[in-house]
């Protein structure tokens, strides 16, 4: 049996088959917008296992799935041998075979590593504390939706060196941008994970300057509750105003990966400015999705 292909860091996918990727998302939201049925996935299931909750992961997958003609099954792990004690080996060599893909939303990057291991079907990253693939996939997308292909361009985040943060590095190096970074003392990115196309900021207004997506996340992400505080104090000054998105270029963009915090943060006149893009940053989730549920199912459609 042929090895299935997973995506569990941005790095899985190659740069011909992400922008294979972007391609296959720009066609089938234009279906979608035209109300034009296209379901490759009949007869398809996707399990969707959850130890974090989310609205859009859940959202996202779910009715694209349907979209796709397919099926989708919600596993939350309390709620499942999961959370009884079950080895995560166990639960994947037979949820795995009782589907066609499935989608992990955990904490630990090794316990979707493993589960990965043991499927027999592809498995997506629905976010671990390590990475979220699918939002920069979204989130990339948006960017080539509104301004063009991103090669070249700067990208600036600010705020916590977090699972986002993360998937921006991989990302720039393998499509070629620059990925501005500015976060408070003693949450620097992890050395380990710099590469040639990321600079560190200690100003957040300088790493802003000239940039053509200002970026940025909650200051305590799901995990982290019990730093909200200490968190709080520490990232007073990375809030992404009025100021730093005119440093930016004027055509400059602003993303989040949702939900947000007006007043922590982002300012609420940038999140609800003429510049952000985050409703349809957000709707992305559900195209990009399916064009990788596509692909990793399927392989190469035909063209069309």
């Amino acid at each position: 049996m042929k090895a299935p292909r997973h995506f569990l860091q941005f790095k899985d996918l190659s740069r011909a088959e992400l922008e294979y990727v972007f391609r296959r998302t720009r066609w089938i939201k234009e279906k979608f917008k035209r109300y034009q049925r296209y379901w490759p996935l009949v007869d398809r299931t996707l399990a969707m296992i959850f130890e974090k909750p989310s609205t859009r992961t859940r959202m996202s997958f779910e009715s694209g799935m349907a979209q796709l003609g397919g099926t989708a099954i919600y596993l939350y792990t309390r709620d499942s041998q999961l959370g009884r004690g079950e080895p995560v080996e166990d639960a994947a060599q037979v949820i795995s075979r009782m589907c066609d893909v499935i989608m992990v939303r955990t904490f630990q990057q090794d316990i979707i590593e493993r589960f990965a291991r043991n499927s027999r079907v592809p498995v997506i990253n629905g976010l671990t504390d390590d990475h979220h693939p699918c939002q920069i996939l979204a989130d990339l997308y948006t960017f080539i939706e509104h301004r063009g292909p991103i090669k070249g361009k700067t990208v600036a985040w600010i705020g916590d060196s977090n699972n986002m943060c993360n998937t921006w590095l991989q990302a720039a190096e393998i499509l070629g941008f620059r990925l501005n970074v500015s976060t408070p003392p003693g949450y620097e990115v992890e050395p380990q994970r710099a590469n040639g196309n990321f600079r560190a900021f200690r100003d957040p207004l300088d790493a802003t300057k000239g940039a053509d997506l200002v970026t940025t996340d909650v200051w305590t992400s799901m995990g982290f509750e019990a730093e909200d505080k200490k968190r709080r104090r520490a990232f007073r000054d990375w809030q992404v105003d009025a100021e730093m998105m005119r440093a930016a270029k004027k055509d400059a963009l602003f993303m989040h990966c949702l939900p947000a915090h007006r007043g922590e943060e982002v300012a609420a006149e940038v999140i609800d400015g003429p510049q952000s893009v985050v409703w349809d940053e957000a709707e992305n989730r559900l195209h990009t999705q399916k064009a990788l549920l596509e692909f990793l199912v399927l392989g190469k459609a035909r063209k069309r």
